[in-house]
């Protein structure tokens, strides 16, 4: 079992980077932002879902099949690079609703949470994290590697999907606000949008 003081320092490490504003609380920010704090707190629910397979496949070694393939680290990077780019292009291109009062959510809940899980899933950075920052925290001496691989993953996992929850709170009820002005409502797909396209020209251009 991991012993308290590796597990306390791991808690504080994680706490600071999930905390810390990035591709995830970006993505969760601007889906609460445009459709709702049950939208955000979805997509928040995506990321945490891929990560748990991220943290499957480092205990597995997959990500270091990832990691040490360099057209297969290029492959999943570029798919998710151009994933992203579309979710963006297309928010830029949809029109705002001309009747305020009744319009619809822009997206579903279950549509943010399946597009979430494919977007942290086909980012190689993730898998790569998992695989070079779990294992320092890994003791033999104190029991199955797996094990401890396991419950540090479950843990990032936990705490990453407690501050998108935060997050999507904070923008849903922002959101609710901005949405009811009809200039915020012209452009706030065209900022979502230019959000999502942004995070892909980021992944696209990241090296390994």
């Amino acid at each position: 079992m991991i012993d308290p003081a590796t597990l306390v320092t791991y808690v504080a490490i994680v706490l600071g980077f999930v905390f810390i504003p990035g591709p995830a609380t970006l993505l969760t920010i601007a889906r609460a932002t445009s459709s709702g704090t049950r939208v955000g707190i979805a997509t928040g629910a995506g990321i945490a879902a891929g990560d748990v397979i991220h943290t499957f496949m480092a205990i597995v070694g997959i990500s270091a099949i990832i990691a040490a393939s360099a057209l297969m680290f290029s492959i999943i990077k570029y798919v998710g690079a151009a994933y992203l780019v579309y979710l963006g292009i297309r928010a830029i291109l949809e029109r705002a609703p001309a009747d305020i009062v009744i319009r619809t959510l822009p997206i579903s809940a279950g549509t943010a949470f399946r597009q979430a899980v494919l977007t942290e899933i086909l980012n190689p950075k993730t898998a790569l994290f998992f695989l070079a920052f779990l294992p320092q925290f890994v003791h033999p001496e104190n029991g199955m590697v797996m094990l401890q691989l396991t419950i540090l993953g479950l843990i990032f996992v936990l705490l990453g999907l407690v501050s998108t929850v935060v997050f999507a709170l904070a923008a849903g009820g922002l959101g609710s606000f901005l949405r009811r002005n009809p200039l915020v409502l012209k452009w706030q797909g065209k900022v979502v949008g230019g959000i999502y396209c942004a995070l892909g020209i980021r992944l696209a251009l990241q090296d390994r």
